[in-house]
């Protein structure tokens, strides 16, 4: 599978992929679709990009403007492709990549100076990752109010708002992936 930077600066530069079904990137006219919705959003961001894979989502992000990315994921495999990402795009003085478990917390975000206002997640589907993930990065208090989250997951793992500061503001599906944007309210 052949990964592309789609819009901005970096438009067309080729991305490394992970070989196998173990990392799964966002489709081209998914990522170009969710950047459409987000328009605005993108520019001088502070993104938080979780289960990060090959980076595709923080990387298209940068390229559209964004001011930093953190990318954070557990993989070895995907965040060798990721650092090799970051290199051939010459990002590495707006990205940090950090390898982490973020089901188990996300303690490692609050040490960053600044809170982030757009999160990417895009964990592997129907595992039941979804809401440790929200809860999470609620307790982390590293996101700004009002910051939006877009999540990437299976039709069949719905969001729950119930007992969240998360409220769903548009769902958009894209045939076996469904695209949920979240505004985080304090």
């Amino acid at each position: 599978m052949t990964l592309r930077i789609i819009g901005g600066e970096l438009k067309g530069r080729k991305l490394v992929t992970v070989p196998g079904m173990q990392t799964r990137p966002t489709a081209d006219r998914v990522r170009e679709s969710i950047f459409n919705i987000l328009s605005d959003r993108v520019r001088d961001a502070l993104v938080l990009d979780l289960f990060a894979g090959t980076g595709a989502m923080g990387i298209e992000a940068l390229s559209r403007g964004a001011e930093s990315v953190l990318f954070a994921d557990n993989d070895k495999t995907a965040l060798t492709a990721l650092e090799k990402n970051i290199k051939v795009c010459s990002l590495e003085s707006r990205a940090k990549i950090i390898k982490w478990n973020i089901l188990k917390n996300l303690n490692i975000i609050s040490s960053f100076p600044q809170a982030f206002n757009l999160v990417f997640i895009d964990p592997p589907y129907n595992k039941n990752a979804i809401q440790p993930t929200l809860s999470n990065l609620d307790k982390s208090e590293c996101i700004e109010n009002g910051a939006c989250v877009a999540i990437e997951h299976s039709p069949q793992e719905p969001i729950s708002e119930k007992g969240q500061r998360f409220k769903i503001s548009d769902q958009r599906r894209y045939g076996k992936t469904l695209v949920s944007f979240l505004i985080y309210m304090l």
